[in-house]
């Protein structure tokens, strides 16, 4: 048996929590091992084969207490690898009252952080970038798609769209866009964000180390210069197990807000 699997079991004998249905105590007992330390963020858990016969239960109790705990974020699928306890990164809060690209809102926490580039180029805009970034006919589009990592935990996939003329080089980007268009004087201002709750795509899924299906945050942003042009037209999936978007509400002027609620 793994060296992991004896890391869980120990010498001995097993005794599920108390209460509910077995592969609820099943799970809890894993979570106690996640948490208590023995067995560690990156380790792999045993096989289905392996806990079902040493925790004397079914291969589909296992299944189904293994998925609850991937759901929950507490463990990782890698496909042809097998189970792995999840990095413990723990939730990040980004607020929705400041502008800040993804690489200058990690470093404020001390997180090093990583892109890894899934497209660069220059394309015919599409009928939705074509309106949002108000392009002409002959316009073209720079995209750039990258996977977003903090420490080694992927959190986010952002496909960005600027109009050619503004970012004429895609490639020259190598970190933060927005630092890169702070050179030129083309950094944005303000933004509007639309934010939803989306279910990922396999591909999407498989970039971000989550099961197909998994819960995210769809956040649609347009970025605005100082002149009132739109400069960035971006769409980001951001892994629903890790991501808050936190913002502060103030009383509006319209009245003391005493019974309305």
């Amino acid at each position: 048996m793994a060296e992991t699997a004896a890391g869980l079991f120990g010498d001995d004998a097993i005794v599920l929590p108390q209460g509910g249905p077995i592969y609820l105590r099943l799970k809890r007992w894993i979570e106690e091992a996640v948490h208590s330390g023995k067995i560690n963020p990156g380790d792999a858990l045993p096989s289905e084969r392996d806990l079902a016969q040493r925790v004397d239960v079914s291969r589909v109790t296992v299944r189904k207490a293994v998925q609850q705990l991937v759901r929950e974020g507490v463990l990782v699928q890698r496909h042809g690898s097998g189970t792995f306890v999840a990095p413990q990164l723990g939730r990040v809060e980004q607020s929705l009252s400041r502008l800040t690209s993804f690489a200058e809102d990690m470093a404020r926490r001390g997180m090093a952080v990583r892109s890894v580039f899934l497209d660069r180029g220059l394309y015919l805009p599409s009928p939705e970038e074509t309106v949002s970034l108000g392009l002409s006919s002959g316009d073209r589009v720079a995209r750039i798609a990258r996977l977003r990592i903090a420490g080694e935990t992927p959190l986010a996939v952002e496909r960005a769209a600027l109009s050619a003329d503004v970012l004429p080089d895609p490639e020259a980007v190598t970190n933060s866009l927005y630092a890169h268009l702070e050179v030129s004087g083309r950094r944005p201002v303000r933004a509007i964000q639309r934010i939803r709750a989306a279910n990922l795509s396999a591909e999407d899924a498989r970039l971000l180390d989550v099961p197909s299906g998994s819960a995210s945050l769809h956040i649609e942003r347009i970025s605005y210069l100082a002149t009132g042009r739109v400069i960035e037209f971006t769409r980001s999936l951001y892994r629903g197990d890790l991501y808050d978007f936190v913002a502060e509400l103030r009383l509006g002027d319209g009245g003391s807000g005493q019974g309305n609620r």
